[in-house]
């Protein structure tokens, strides 16, 4: 049974393999043959011909990231919805109580982001 297991897999590792190899390898290629001579003009930002005033880094407010992170999670989970309503009907009643446990447990996780405060934009500080 152990063997029957990694004989179907041997084609999805390989292929794994062989993905992160490339990726490896063109990364590595790219840095090899690329232009690298930084001057001051090319690090600072462009502003029209003008002078820059201060630094062009800024600081974001973690909380962009919590919500884009959050947004993320649920733009993918109505990605895995929309095929399955497309084909509810040949589906039958199995794949439905799956979907909707899959569905119940995003509703879970935004219950819980939604009470610990996380959607506020400005968190009570618990005490």
């Amino acid at each position: 049974m152990a063997n029957n297991f990694f004989i179907q897999y041997t084609q999805v590792f390989i292929f794994l393999v062989l993905g992160v190899l490339f990726i490896a390898i063109t990364l590595f290629i790219s840095r090899l043959i690329r232009p690298h001579a930084p001057t001051p003009e090319k690090l600072s930002p462009y502003e029209c011909g003008e002078v820059p005033i201060g630094s062009p880094w800024i600081r974001f407010n973690i909380r962009f990231y919590i919500i884009a992170l959050i947004f993320l999670i649920f733009d993918v989970e109505i990605l895995l919805l929309y095929p399955w309503a497309v084909v509810f009907k040949r589906i039958g009643a199995v794949a439905f109580i799956e979907m909707f446990l899959f569905v119940f447990i995003l509703i879970v996780g935004f219950v819980y982001v939604w009470r610990e405060g996380y959607l506020e934009w400005v968190k009570p500080r618990r005490e």
